[in-house]
């Protein structure tokens, strides 16, 4: 690190459970973040003031008047541009040093694989049960530790998937298959300040295993209630049949 690296990272450098060890750690880091709307507008621009080395961001969508209510990481101008677009032009503000790749196309088959393999953490932003599963999916056979967070009306979930782990369960261990008739935030609706909090919790269990710092969210689920301020945590195990990290996947 230089002398302008180690001033700008100097409060969280100054924490001995970072350091300067942990700090470079950070540097070298590439993460890929699936979606870059309400969760990913956080947890794009707490990544980048971190110092992560390298961000992939990968989103289908443009930007869409609606989605300013929650997703900060766009402006106004930006309506009508692509989203990865957008969010690659706020990450150079907040930090140039930042290498941020964009990969505006719905990850899927090959391609996911290939985005995942080349990132050491992903973080799954996405709003639909079938980018959820086929990024888990990726991630276990890849071995790549996830960040899994969701955010709906006045609720959050937060937990981390880690397949180097012997004891940590997977995406589906949790869900199973999903229910594709989920309502969407489009059709329930969701308070703006919400997916900012689930995002930025994401950001620092990112942070926590990519620095190598903490006790990261494995075999728990983190429950928000935003409408009375609550916080619960539920154990999860691995499911010995399951037909994506089981013995018989």
């Amino acid at each position: 690190m230089d002398d302008q690296q180690l001033l700008r990272y100097s409060r969280q450098i100054l924490l001995p459970q970072i350091d300067i060890g942990g700090q470079q750690r950070l540097l070298d880091s590439r993460v890929l973040i699936v979606g870059v709307g309400g969760l990913g507008s956080p947890v794009a621009l707490y990544l980048a003031a971190a110092g992560v080395g390298e961000l992939v961001l990968a989103d289908l969508d443009q930007v869409d008047l609606s989605n300013l209510q929650r997703q900060i990481i766009h402006h106004a101008a930006d309506i009508g541009r692509d989203k990865v677009a957008s969010a690659a032009e706020r990450v150079a503000a907040i930090n140039p040093q930042v290498h941020c790749r964009t990969l505006p196309v719905a990850l899927a088959d090959d391609a996911l694989l290939a985005a995942v393999a080349d990132v050491d953490l992903v973080l799954d932003c996405s709003d639909n049960f079938a980018t959820r599963h086929a990024v888990n999916a990726a991630c276990v056979r890849l071995g790549k530790p996830l960040v899994s967070g969701a955010a709906i009306r006045l609720e959050g979930q937060l937990s981390v998937f880690d397949p180097r782990r012997d004891d940590s369960p997977c995406y589906q261990c949790l869900y199973g298959d999903g229910d594709e008739q989920a309502l969407s935030c489009s059709e329930a609706g969701v308070v703006g300040p919400l997916v900012g909090l689930v995002g930025s919790l994401q950001a620092l269990e990112a942070l926590k295993l990519l620095a190598g710092f903490g006790k990261p969210l494995v075999g728990r689920l983190l429950l928000i209630d935003a409408l009375d301020s609550r916080f619960r945590e539920l154990r999860v195990r691995r499911d010995p049949g399951c037909s994506c990290c089981g013995a018989a996947a």
